[in-house]
């Protein structure tokens, strides 16, 4: 047997002697207790291993056991639905043995061994197949169909395959390979987490993820295999935007993974998802999401496994032809985790003591994002959308986590602490944030929305700008020093801060909106603002301008039920003409 002994502990970190038959990144059980590990460095026979349960205890000469495999996740029927921590331990189950509090060196099969699956098959006695090709499909929930792929180290003539109940280690077809050996195929498959998944070819993101969330969708959209950022302090709502993303965005499957996340939050999730319903098809929404919670109280290294976790299980429905959603919460309780492990391996430190390879891993993380074209003979195009949140202390964007971050991604969600405190949410600051995105999906915007959306998110935007230069001269001199048409765009400025990019996540009509829904909310308010601007002179009245009924019921707007929206903004339409032309004949009497 493989076997070292341990000759000191820090913390996590364990150094172990005798390890010259180990390789890096090999799980290993540590001590009597079988703890759970993971080789970071090799030095002469000295393994540096990273342990993702609690070391209390441990001492010199306890026996370290390599297991010569990698990390690993496990791929099979029962992951949708499912609740792991981060080195993918079923925590449901785990509760069962425990109670409440996991109990050190408990190990329990990710996958459910004994539960039957009914397998369909779709390919057929001698047909040859290579890695990525669909041999049959499992109903895994009722939103999700499981593709059962042929394994990356398989091909050739399929010799039998069978259709009928299963459970994922049970052979559900055999496949004879060019040196005429026989393998068997079963469900289950395992990947290591830190290893990429193979695809073809990666295409530029051209379809928007619709998230529901009308700031984001209009002004800051994301794509279906996008990557972005979701800064801010403590108190500005990164958590409640992951959830709101998580809930809502359009994608086929969600994976969400609390990364060193209060307790409280987690149990939020946990308690909250599955009594949602997906607005598309009214079932739960965790029949489409896979949970990973890996709170702050857990093991810090752990950390680390949980993102490459995520990323793995993201791949593994990517390459079924899926679109997946993976939320990252947060990427900075990662980087801390990096943190704290260099510095017990004792290496030079960087930038405010990150280790110095920090930008790469988290470029290693969000390039696994993408739309991709799927390994195997047919044509299958699936993606992944990455969003991670990132914590600044103290708000402070030029620390190095979000610097990094910034570099990488492609949308960047700026929260800001003033307008939490204003309870604006979301807190995202249009002048900060930005979308690199947006004109691409211009012209997909304007095909498959209306012709003219793409300008009315170009104009709102101006007004918003034209808005924030506006109230330096207000804070100066007043706003009685501006003139009409200025204090015109102040007004519909305020009308899209509080009807239009307010929205109230607590609210059952106003938590989701749908495209239908913010394209007719965003045309009426600039509508206003287009026929005010016509008719707006330094002599008309602007109380009795800004103060038309209509106006109420464009604020109200917001909060109107889904199935209702078509004749209420009618109703808008007919009574805007109305007020307006009743205005423009006041004027010219007077």
């Amino acid at each position: 047997m493989n076997k070292g002994t341990i000759v000191k502990v820090s913390g996590p970190l364990i150094v172990a002697k005798g390890m010259k038959h180990a390789n890096m990144f090999d799980v290993v059980k540590v001590s009597k207790h079988g703890l759970i590990g993971e080789i970071l460095e090799m030095r002469d026979d000295l393994a540096s291993i990273q342990v993702y349960e609690e070391t209390s205890g441990l001492g010199p000469g306890e026996d370290v056991v390599t297991t010569n495999m990698p990390l690993s996740v496990e791929l099979a029927p029962g992951i949708i639905g499912g609740i792991f921590d981060g080195i993918q331990r079923p925590l449901e189950d785990m509760r069962k043995i425990s109670g409440s509090t996991i109990k050190r060196g408990v190990t329990l099969p990710s996958i459910d061994r004994n539960k039957k699956w009914d397998f369909k098959p779709v390919k057929k006695v001698g047909d040859f197949v290579q890695p990525g090709d669909i041999l049959g499909v499992v109903q895994e929930t009722v939103l999700i169909e499981h593709r059962v792929m042929v394994p990356y180290d398989i091909s050739g003539k399929i010799v039998s395959i069978e259709e009928g109940s299963f459970n994922v280690t049970e052979v559900i077809a055999r496949i004879e390979n060019e040196k005429k050996e026989i393998k068997d195929v079963i469900m289950l498959t395992k990947w290591p987490v830190r290893k990429q998944r193979p695809f073809k070819m990666k295409f530029a993101p051209d379809t928007p993820l619709v998230t529901g969330q009308r700031s984001i969708d209009t002004f800051f959209p994301i794509t279906k295999g996008g990557i972005s950022a979701i800064p801010g302090p403590f108190g500005s709502g990164k958590t409640v935007v992951q959830h709101q993303l998580a809930k809502w965005s359009d994608a086929d499957i969600v994976v969400y993974i609390g990364c060193g996340e209060r307790g409280n939050e987690m149990t939020d999730v946990l308690t909250e998802f599955p009594r949602l319903l997906d607005p598309r098809s009214n079932e739960s929404i965790m029949k489409r999401t896979v949970l990973i919670a890996n709170t702050s109280d857990m093991p810090v290294a752990a950390r680390e496994a949980s993102i490459y976790t995520g990323i793995t299980i993201a791949e593994y429905y990517r390459d079924m032809g899926y679109d997946v959603a993976i939320m990252a919460d947060s990427t900075s309780r990662w980087a801390e985790a990096l943190r704290e492990m260099s510095a017990r391996l004792e290496e030079l430190p960087g930038e405010e003591g990150y280790p110095a390879y920090l930008g790469s891993r988290l470029a290693q993380f969000y390039e696994r994002a993408g739309k991709v074209l799927t390994s195997g003979s047919e044509e299958r195009v699936g993606s992944i959308s990455a969003i991670g949140a990132v914590s600044p202390p103290g708000g402070d964007l030029s620390e190095p986590v979000t610097q990094a971050t910034m570099r990488i991604v492609k949308v960047f969600w700026s929260l800001d602490s003033s307008l939490a405190y204003a309870r604006h949410f979301p807190a995202i600051n249009w002048l900060t944030s930005y979308s690199l995105y947006a004109s691409k999906l211009d012209e997909w915007s304007d095909e498959n929305i209306a012709k003219n959306y793409s300008t009315l998110t170009k104009d709102a935007m101006r007004l918003l700008q034209e808005e924030a230069n506006l109230q330096e001269i207000v804070r100066l001199v007043g706003i009685d020093a501006l003139s009409n048409p200025e204090r015109l765009v102040l007004e519909a400025a305020r009308s899209l801060r509080e009807d239009f990019l307010y929205q109230d996540a607590m609210h059952p009509f106003d938590t989701y909106c749908s495209v239908n829904k913010r394209y007719k909310l965003l045309k009426t308010i600039m509508d206003y603002y287009y026929r005010a601007k016509e008719i707006i002179n330094d002599d008309i009245e602007l109380d009795k301008l800004f103060g038309m009924p209509v106006r109420e019921k464009i604020s109200r707007a917001r909060l109107v039920e889904e199935q209702n929206i078509d004749d209420y903004f009618c109703t808008i339409d007919d009574e805007m003409e109305k007020q307006f032309k009743d205005f423009s004949d006041k004027e010219a009497l007077s």
